[in-house]
């Protein structure tokens, strides 16, 4: 796009600095849209400070907006943003892994897992049923004979903050 500077007073006459217009080359800023294939650097942290993901001596995260392939409050935050800008953003527990569900917690007797199977607190287990559905639960509290099981994602509950630097939008390949 090409804008000139400057105006004409009546009578075709040109008035201001110059006798002529003078052109200006005008470049639209490419800000992220939805469709867009992007690659961003992030460093993503909780309330306290503590980091639980970062990008950081990696290469960039690349997703396509609106694919869900992130959780939607950083896929929002992304939305606007132009290659080289650098934001802060603050991602609600409900636009990131949800609030936890107490449903979602279980007992289970110990006698019903595999008897070699070596548990721990803190342990993430992948329990595909008989129709061959999976799920990933954490270990949370061990008895001699029970086992509570956690099936809310690790970051459920929380509100998750984000350091997010755009680095480059792109299309997305098509197939």
């Amino acid at each position: 796009m090409r804008l000139y500077a400057g105006s004409r007073a009546e009578g075709g006459r040109e008035r201001g600095i110059s006798k002529r217009f003078q052109e200006i080359e005008v470049k639209a800023l490419s800000q992220a849209k939805v469709g867009d294939m992007v690659s961003v650097h992030y460093t993503g942290k909780l309330e306290d400070g503590t980091v639980f993901d970062s990008s950081e001596g990696h290469e960039p995260l690349q997703f396509e907006i609106g694919t869900s392939s992130v959780i939607p409050g950083f896929e929002h935050a992304v939305v606007g943003m132009e290659p080289g800008e650098s934001k802060n953003a603050k991602v609600p527990a409900e636009q990131a892994y949800g609030q936890r569900e107490q449903d979602r917690v279980v007992e289970v007797e110990r006698a019903q897992l595999p008897p070699d199977l070596s548990l721990r607190v803190g342990q993430r287990l992948k329990l595909t049923d008989q129709q061959e559905n999976s799920t990933y639960v954490t270990v949370t509290e061990m008895s001699d004979s029970l086992v509570k099981l956690d099936a809310n994602h690790p970051l459920a509950g929380q509100d998750l903050f984000f350091d997010i630097e755009l680095v480059a939008i792109g299309v997305p390949s098509s197939g």
